[in-house]
């Protein structure tokens, strides 16, 4: 069995997940106490203990110690199923961050999944379904992976209530992604959405995006869209193309925040990324870590930032698989991931 401590390196959640994923793909028992050790309010909350007990229903585990609170708990997996499942995460938890610890080990069973979860899909702290599908999923694609997914319902903070469906497919075969040199930048494409907000709000966020990113492209298309929801939000993401690799970056609305703001935010982080000369932006860079590890060969990433998130991945996959990891640069700065891949058995 292995044990982790929650609140080593960035010390949140993201330990718990990574941690998770690899017990169900490796079939290693795992023990993890001081589980989001470095947070405010330590322990599960309601988006962990779904990461939880969905990795559990797809392992078939034996899992000690999973409730709302808790600061440790053990998991036991059994073998991985594919099949259709149901998960609701009962609050605007991330569904996004449920259907990443979930998605990669279900690539590697012999039949296809159809994965449902319920809760937020644009809430602070996490990526949106359109970061998961337009960018993440984008480079698991072209590594091999066969991951789909569809936003059938969008849910903001406070209340949630959206729903997305992740459809599965075995993956056949595996390939190391080079992304060292992003080339010339071809075109920027984004979406700036409201829900259930009066669609002129999405509107001057388009404005602003566009007013600010002329000097950049001249290829830009930010379309428009408004959806019911339960809370109301905003979203503004971009879609930066270039000729060997891509990045996104988003912003999301709250309660007395302009619209201008929002879209600034997104074209702030944009330009920072433009000026590091890298080929990945750092949240694609620190997500890319668990499903690079598990494709023999070498894979290498130059990030626009090295995080400490990035860092903590890192530890935790070292601590699953006889990985070669190497990580140039300093936390904060531009640097460069190395991954020497060890493929399941």
């Amino acid at each position: 069995m292995i044990s982790i401590d929650g609140a080593h390196g960035e010390g949140g959640g993201q330990i718990l997940r990574t941690a998770l994923a690899m017990s169900a793909i490796t079939g290693q028992a795992l023990h993890i106490y001081n589980i989001r050790g470095r947070r405010p309010k330590p322990g599960l909350m309601a988006q962990h203990l779904q990461a939880v007990e969905a990795t559990a229903a797809v392992t078939r585990a034996r899992v000690q110690g999973a409730k709302l609170g808790a600061l440790e708990l053990t998991f036991e997996p059994g073998l991985l199923a594919g099949g259709n499942y149901r998960f609701d995460i009962g609050t605007a938890g991330a569904v996004m961050l449920v259907a990443q610890a979930v998605a990669i080990p279900l690539s590697f069973v012999a039949t296809p999944s159809r994965v449902t979860i319920s809760g937020g899909t644009h809430v602070p702290w996490s990526p949106s379904f359109h970061y998961f599908s337009w960018h993440w999923l984008r480079f698991l694609e072209l590594s091999g992976f066969r991951i789909r997914a569809t936003l059938e319902r969008i849910g903001f903070y406070p209340r949630g209530g959206g729903r997305i469906s992740v459809d599965i497919e075995p993956v056949s075969s595996l390939s190391p992604l080079s992304l060292t040199a992003r080339g010339a930048l071809r075109r920027i494409r984004g979406i700036s959405l409201v829900g259930s907000l009066d669609l002129s709000i999405a509107e001057r966020q388009q404005r602003q995006a566009l007013r600010r990113l002329g000097e950049l492209c001249d290829d830009i298309d930010i379309e428009l869209q408004r959806f019911a929801s339960y809370s109301p939000g905003t979203s503004l993401l971009l879609l930066a193309e270039f000729e060997h690799s891509q990045c996104c970056y988003g912003a999301l609305g709250a309660r007395g925040k302009r619209a201008e703001r929002v879209a600034d935010e997104a074209v702030d982080a944009l330009e920072v990324f433009m000026e590091s000369g890298a080929a990945v932006d750092e949240h694609a860079a620190d997500q890319l870590i668990v499903p690079l590890s598990l494709v023999s060969g070498s894979s290498e990433l130059h990030a626009s930032r090295i995080t400490q998130h990035l860092l903590t991945n890192v530890d935790v996959v070292r601590l699953f698989l006889p990985v070669n990891i190497a990580v140039h640069g300093d936390v904060g700065s531009p640097g460069w991931v190395r991954i020497l891949g060890h493929a399941p058995r």
